[in-house]
This record gives structure tokens, C-alpha cells and sequence, in this order.
């Protein structure tokens, strides 16, 4: 058997800092130094990798989990090739006459201008609901969609609404699919994000539809943010520009989550 390659060595000690992290808050370099048995300098470069994908908080010493996530803006600019082919493969989804909940975020805004592109047939009664304005801006004039947007306090940050209003303006429609984001998807399998009033809003939007699908680029494997989304229903799948490791696509299934891989 042929010796673990550098990268996948270094794959191992991010997963293994960010796990940390979630656990403990901050780590420091010296102290995953000696746990790795490699030079401070080493550490330093895994760390500025790891803050390079918005994934900690480089301090003096160490590192910090991050509580807040980039701007909509920098995100749009991460992997867009990868969200791009995730929001054709979602809008493959997406028939006449459904009714479709789309949260922010730059991988669902890949689905909405996956839904508005101009090669495609013209939609016959599709109605979206979304918190994000930027999706929205995307959808209000494509022919065949009826655009509602969601209710909340506008964060300027996501260009999107978050709040209890949004939350119970779900109870109004009936749902046949939700498209919703995540900050991370752990190695056990777990679907995590920033900040607690989207997540609840996204947690709400999958329990509001009949199939439900968490949107998710590659770049949000074995990220750790705080914020767990629950409930999760049984059923609902990932769709990905990558199949995730095989550990991670087992603790998925074991959740009762599927994947749906876009060419």
C-alpha cells in the first residue's frame, strides 16, 4: 500500500484543527505543532489556508472559530464553476406549475439563474418564495414565474430577509421543493451554518416542502460552523459538484441523507 500523499496528510490535519476549533473555541500553533509532530511554520500555512476559505480567524499565537460568515459578494466568488453546475442540476429538478422555496446565499443564487436562463423553455406557473433580494431581483422578470419574497429584517451582508415574519409566511404555501444553504457539512454528517435566525429559516423551508434539498459546493467539506440545522427530515439530499469523502457520504446516508452529484 502506497504511503499517504502530502496533501491527503495535510487534509488530515485541517480536518483534525477544525474539529478543535468546534470543540474548544480557539487552538494554538505551537500546541498543534507538537500534536502533529511538524514545524510551527507548517501550521502557520495550514492555518492561513483554512482562514483563506473563510473557515477560522487567524489571532497572534493561533486560531479562532469564526461566528460571522463572509459577505454574499465574496462567497459568489468561491468555486463558482462548482455552484454553477449545482444550480443547473437543481433547476433539473424543477417542473411546471411547482411551487419552490429558495433561500439565500450564493449557491441557491446559482439555482435561481439557473431557473432565469435564456435557453431554456419558458415556465408554465412556477411560483418561487425566497428571503434573498438578490434572487429575486434575478426572477421578477423571467415569464412563466410568480416571485414572492419572504418577510424579515434585511441583512445587508446576505442581501436577504431572516426573522419570524419570513418564518411564518411559509405556513401560507404549499410546497413541492426547497432549496436551502449551509455554511458546512461536518464529517459525522452534520449540516451546519453561521448564525441561528437563518438557520431556523432553513430548517423551516425543508420542513415546509414535500422534498427538500441542501445546496453545497465541495469548498464545505469539513467545515465546521456553530450553528447545527435541525430537524433535518428523513429524505432530504445534498446536491454537490463533487462526491464528498466516502466517511462523510456514509455518515450522511446513516442520517438519512441522499446525494445528488451534478455532471
Amino acid at each position: 500500500m502506497s504511503a499517504p500523499s502530502a496533501r491527503a496528510i495535510a487534509a488530515r490535519r485541517h480536518g483534525e484543527i477544525l474539529r478543535r476549533l468546534a470543540e474548544d473555541g480557539h487552538i494554538s500553533v505551537e500546541e498543534m505543532a507538537a500534536r502533529f509532530s511538524v514545524s510551527r511554520e507548517t501550521i502557520r500555512r495550514d492555518l492561513k489556508a483554512l482562514a483563506g476559505r473563510g473557515q477560522l480567524a487567524i489571532v497572534h499565537g493561533g486560531a479562532t472559530r469564526r461566528a460571522d460568515e463572509p459577505a454574499l459578494a465574496v462567497r459568489r466568488e468561491d468555486n463558482p464553476a462548482g455552484k454553477a453546475a449545482i444550480g443547473r442540476a437543481a433547476a433539473g429538478l424543477v417542473e411546471d406549475g411547482m411551487v419552490v422555496l429558495l433561500d439565500s446565499g450564493s449557491t441557491t443564487l446559482a439555482v435561481a439563474q439557473a431557473l432565469a436562463a435564456p435557453d431554456r423553455a419558458p415556465w408554465q406557473g412556477l411560483t418561487v418564495c425566497t428571503n434573498s433580494l438578490s434572487i429575486g431581483l434575478v426572477l421578477c422578470r423571467v415569464p412563466g414565474i410568480r416571485l414572492h419574497l419572504l418577510g424579515g429584517e434585511v441583512n445587508g451582508a446576505d442581501e436577504a430577509a431572516f426573522g419570524t415574519e419570513g418564518i411564518a409566511a411559509l405556513a401560507r404555501f404549499r410546497a413541492d421543493l426547497a432549496f436551502i444553504g449551509v455554511g458546512g457539512v461536518s464529517d459525522s454528517g452534520d449540516l451546519t451554518d453561521f448564525a441561528v435566525l437563518p438557520t431556523q429559516l432553513r430548517a423551516a423551508m425543508l420542513g415546509a416542502a414535500a422534498r427538500g434539498f441542501v445546496v453545497v459546493d465541495r469548498t464545505k467539506f469539513g467545515r465546521l460552523t456553530p450553528i447545527r440545522l435541525h430537524p433535518v427530515p428523513a429524505g432530504t439530499r445534498l446536491v454537490v459538484d463533487a462526491a464528498p469523502p466516502v466517511a462523510m457520504e456514509q455518515a450522511l446516508a446513516a442520517r438519512g441523507i441522499g446525494l445528488v452529484v451534478a455532471p
